[in-house]
Parts: structure tokens; C-alpha cells; sequence
């Protein structure tokens, strides 16, 4: 599946569920009214739209939430996904709090990687940030799942003021743990719009100064658009995913679903197509969904 622009689209990423078991300041944080689960995609509806998009060219699907493990049955969805003919990888994002109780149903469904979200390593700074104590649920979720030779990623978020410092110790995961471990600038979107990131590129310098050994990654670490960085003889690398200050629009390769059926072609932008109608039947019942618009950015 090519777009106008002349990006080929191979990579869809599936939210399966509004709710989360963290509340995390810049994503979720306050009690947000919960959707009727009879709003949401049944996992047939998500097998196929999958089915379909596997038809156009999609070969990536990532699973995301909230948190996609709070909804029964998770691991059943991975293995109706990897049924699919032509989808090549099922991938996860979580928490990581539910992870360590649902690793062995994920592994045997056929889940081909998953990463977890941690945004500190001081207990008291991840219960500011997530709203809740279940920090020693989530490093048991991470290391299960190194454990058990899955491929791990680990992503963070840094905010300014609260957990901008803790770079090195972050960072440092990578060391002596098989872990890619992942910044992802502040988005300003929804919730995030009220706090201030790092700016990767002033992240890296700052790495090179600590680790002045540090160099690119030419190795593949999967379909998204982060930029690897590795130390010698550290067991994992550095990734960077610059949203804000290192756009990559231009090689941009993913759709997003929403858990009530709505197909993002841009994250950042608000046009989606519904395909609810079509997946229960009533395409007759709403008009013909507006042409969905794509913007590449100049300088990338």
C-alpha cells in the first residue's frame, strides 16, 4: 500500500482498549469516562480489519491500550493475528504491570516482541508520574520477559523537572540487560500539551559526553522510526524517537486503528475514516467519510 506521497505503508498499530490500570499525568490522568464495550472492535472485527489490511500490504500490527492486557483475552487476539496470512510480526506495547502474569499465554500465541513503557527508576518518581505503586510489577514484567529471550523494548518518556535527570540510570539498562531502551519526546497532544520534554538532539549530546564510545546502530531493530545509538560491549542499544525535533513524516510507514474502529492515517492530525459502519453492516446508515489528508514536512 503506497500513499500519494509515495510511502509504502506496512505497519498499523491496533489500540484494543480505552482503559488503563496507570494513570499516568501525561497521558491519562484523571478518571476520563469509559467507553461501552459494545463501542469497541471485537477481536473478530480487529482479525478483520487486519485480514483486509494484510491484503493492502500490511505486514507489522502492533498491539496498544491503553493498556492492551487489562482486556480479557488479550493473548487470543495475538494468535488470531498471527493467523492472519501475510502479517509477518505481532508486536505489543504495555505497561508491563500484567506482563509477567500473561508472558507464558503471549509466548505461546506467537507475540514476536513487546515493549514497556517506564518513565523512572525511583519508585516514589513512578508513582508521581503513573498515579499508582506498581513499579516492582513492572521490573518483574521487564525481567521476565528478558528472561525469556522475547525481544524487549523499553520506553521513556522524560519531562523536565521531574525525570529529565535520570537519563544515565535509564540509559543504563542497556548495559547489562538485553533491552533496546527508547526516548520518545514529549508529544504535545492531549494531556501531554501541559508538560516540557528533552529534545533528543540535547539528549545525545549529552550522551556523548558521558559515553564519548557511543555510536550509531546500522543493525535492524523493527518497523518503527527510531534512531539507534550503541556503546561497545553494552548488551543493548539507544534508541531515539524524535517526534518533535528529528521529524521523520517523510519515511513515515503506519496507519493507527482506534479501539472504537476509527482509522488514523497521522497521529498528530484529526481526520479518520469509521469503519465501524462497514465491519456491523449499516455502511448506508452515515455518509461517505472526507479525504483524508497527509502533510509532509519540509526539512527532514
Amino acid at each position: 500500500m503506497t500513499d500519494r506521497f509515495g510511502r509504502e505503508i506496512t505497519y498499523m498499530r491496533i489500540s484494543i482498549t480505552d482503559r488503563c490500570n496507570l494513570r499516568c499525568r501525561y497521558c491519562m490522568p484523571e478518571d476520563i469516562p469509559k467507553l461501552a464495550m459494545s463501542d469497541i472492535m471485537t477481536f473478530e472485527e480487529i482479525r478483520d480489519v487486519v485480514s483486509a489490511a494484510s491484503l493492502l500490504g500490511i505486514t507489522d500490527v502492533r498491539i496498544t491500550g491503553g493498556e492492551p492486557l487489562v482486556r480479557k483475552g488479550c493473548p487470543g487476539l495475538v494468535a488470531m493475528l498471527k493467523s492472519v496470512p501475510g502479517i509477518r510480526k505481532v508486536a505489543m506495547t504495555t505497561n508491563g504491570i500484567l506482563l509477567g502474569e500473561n508472558l507464558q499465554a503471549l509466548l505461546d500465541a506467537g507475540l514476536d516482541s513487546v515493549n514497556v513503557s517506564l518513565d523512572s527508576l525511583d519508585r516514589e518518581k513512578y508513582r508521581f508520574i503513573t498515579g499508582s505503586d506498581r513499579f516492582s510489577e513492572a521490573l518483574d514484567g521487564i525481567r521476565l520477559a528478558e528472561e525469556s529471550g522475547i525481544p524487549v523494548k523499553i520506553n521513556v518518556v522524560l519531562q523536565q523537572g521531574i525525570n529529565a535527570e535520570e537519563w544515565p540510570q535509564l540509559a543504563g539498562l542497556a548495559e547489562n540487560h538485553q533491552v533496546d531502551v527508547r526516548f520518545i519526546e514529549m508529544m504535545p497532544i492531549g494531556f501531554g500539551k501541559k508538560y516540557q520534554g528533552v529534545p533528543n538532539d540535547e539528549l545525545i549530546r549529552k550522551m556523548k559526553k558521558r559515553w564519548p564510545d557511543i555510536e550509531e546502530d546500522p543493525a535492524h531493530h523493527g518497523s518503527g522510526p527510531a534512531h539507534y545509538m550503541k556503546i561497545p560491549a553494552w548488551k543493548g542499544s539507544i534508541g531515539f524517537i524524535s517526534a518533535i525535533h528529528g521529524k521523520f513524516c517523510s519515511s513515515c510507514n503506519r496507519i493507527r486503528l482506534t479501539s472504537t474502529g476509527k482509522l488514523k492515517p497521522c497521529l498528530c492530525y484529526g481526520e479518520t475514516v469509521d469503519l465501524m459502519p462497514a465491519l456491523r453492516g449499516k455502511e448506508g446508515s452515515q455518509k461517505s467519510p472526507p479525504p483524508v489528508k497527509r502533510v509532509v514536512r519540509s526539512g527532514l
